[in-house]
């Protein structure tokens, strides 16, 4: 019951008006809708970093407090450890709670994973305001597993409800890493939005520096050199002042057009990238090929300054806040094939699906940049939302690591080294990087010159191809033409089966002989 335990611990405190015990022994009370909202105010008093975060809205009188104490009878009904593995979290690994010495981590895990469902549910039902707060799952989770988040620096510049974070100590959790050995920053202007990411950490344990601000024109982590950079910036927007930042140092490659931000993300980025970071970013497909107001020549610079390192064209419906066709840009500051940022302390050994040490070192891609067109992939999930599926995120993600040159083995998932996926193994047993005409192509810097540096995949990877069935042309063209043939016979004698009904209803033409 001492607070400073707790704190030197990095675990927040929650005073005795503000445990669920408490609230939930006065449920069935009027009052219970002051106590919450004191309850919040407890919280935040004893907590700094969580100061003007939590909501305070329970005891307005629009708020029925019958049911919301029925909500918070029916919440302590959930068990929320049921889910837990049998050995508990020791003490201080953050999963530390007032009132008890050790709680299992699948309660915490839990708890996290209620919030992400509302989050969800919440965008999709805001549709285009719901993309303000919260990047789907999978797009999040492609991003983190082809930069592979291990160790440094983590930074989100327009970070939402902070997905990016969550799913990055998520992957560093299922890879057996060390949740210290990376430091997150971030920063969200909405400020509605900015308390949803604070909860978002707060609620899994999660530190973090989140700053509320404009990242244009107040960006709170000036200095910051990151060695992983992930972002769901909003496409296209048009207000974001870019006409007061001509000179911003930011812009090393050109001025943005005031009248679009998309190649302000891209180059504040690009600014916040350490000399060895990488970053991967959802933009609108447009930034891939257009021209106006200096895009292209913005594009072009990059591109002749060699930072891209991939392109992924995604399939529609993907957004809940738009049916904008999107894309993800992955950037490299080096390409010389030198580690990327904490993979020489992957803590995978070469058979688990990566290497360690001097053999992570990865390929010289100088002068190269990866294409992949994934448009054809995902499952529609509702009739307006599709969702790329782990299997389909493995096959992306492996397929860059492979290009990139790393040590993977096969994935189960992806089915690499069988007739599911087409990359094939090579003689040490791990992936080879191949073209794969319509899913994936390597091009150069002089193949993006002849298509004037336009960065749309479907431009390299060409047409999938086709499997050969080995009949031959002459057969396969006197067997098509006899079905066709027995097709336009089938069709005649249904329009006449037709026509005669209606004639017996008493419309259309009669027949000479009626």
């Amino acid at each position: 019951e001492d607070p400073d335990e707790y704190r030197a611990l990095n675990i927040f405190w929650v005073p005795p008006e503000a445990r669920w015990s408490h609230l939930k022994a006065q449920a069935k009370q009027s009052t219970i809708g002051q106590l919450v909202d004191d309850a919040m105010t407890g919280i935040e008093r004893d907590n700094a970093s969580l100061k003007g975060v939590l909501p305070k809205e329970y005891a307005r009188p629009a708020l029925d407090k019958t049911r919301l104490g029925q909500l918070i009878d029916l919440i302590s009904n959930i068990d929320l450890r049921q889910p837990s593995p049998p050995t508990p979290l020791p003490v201080g690994e953050g999963g530390r709670r007032p009132g008890e010495g050790q709680i299992k981590r699948g309660a915490f895990d839990l708890l996290g994973r209620v919030y992400e469902y509302f989050l969800s549910q919440f965008a999709s039902a805001e549709g285009k305001k719901g993309g303000e707060f919260y990047t789907p799952r999978c797009v999040v989770k492609l991003l983190v597993e082809m930069l592979e988040p291990y160790k440094g620096r983590v930074y989100d510049p327009c970070c939402g409800s902070s997905g990016m974070f969550v799913q990055s100590e998520e992957f560093i959790a299922a890879h057996g890493g060390k949740f210290t050995d990376i430091s997150i920053f971030g920063q969200e202007s909405n400020y509605t939005t900015w308390r949803l990411a604070k909860m978002n950490l707060a609620i899994r344990g999660i530190e973090g520096r989140i700053e509320h601000g404009d990242t244009f024109h107040n960006d709170r982590h000036p200095d910051l050199k990151a060695d992983f950079i992930l972002a769901n910036p909003p496409f296209n927007v048009s207000d974001w002042g870019g006409e007061r930042l001509r000179d911003d140092k930011r812009w090393q490659f050109g001025a943005p057009p005031a009248g679009n931000a998309n190649f302000a993300w891209v180059q504040h980025i690009i600014h916040h990238l350490a000399p060895t970071g990488v970053a991967g970013f959802v933009l609108a497909n447009g930034s891939m090929s257009s021209n106006q107001s200096g895009e292209g020549d913005i594009r072009r610079s990059i591109i002749e300054a060699d930072l891209v390192d991939c392109m992924v064209a995604l399939p529609g419906q993907i957004f809940y806040s738009t049916q904008i066709p999107a894309c993800l840009w992955f950037i490299a500051r080096d390409k010389r094939g030198q580690p990327s940022p904490g993979a020489s302390r992957h803590p995978l050994p070469l058979g688990e699906g990566r290497g360690e040490g001097p053999a992570h070192r990865l390929r010289d891609r100088r002068g190269e940049v990866l294409f992949i067109d994934a448009r054809k992939m995902g499952r529609l999930v509702d009739r307006t939302h599709r969702e790329l599926t782990d299997e389909e995120i493995a096959r992306i993600a492996n397929t860059y690591h492979a290009w990139r040159g790393e040590k993977i083995s096969p994935s189960p998932l992806a089915g690499e080294g069988t007739t599911k996926s087409p990359l094939p193994l090579g003689g040490e047993g791990v992936i080879e990087y191949k073209d794969i005409p319509g899913f994936c192509k390597s091009a150069t810097l002089d193949d993006i010159r002849k298509h004037g540096h336009v960065l749309t995949p479907g431009r390299y990877v060409g047409a999938e191809a086709q499997e050969d069935d080995g009949e031959p042309f002459e057969e396969k063209m006197a067997r098509l033409t006899k079905e066709l043939e027995a097709q336009f016979a089938e069709s005649a004698r249904l329009e006449k089966v037709i026509r005669d009904n209606l004639r017996n209803l008493g419309y259309g033409e009669k027949s000479e002989n009626g």
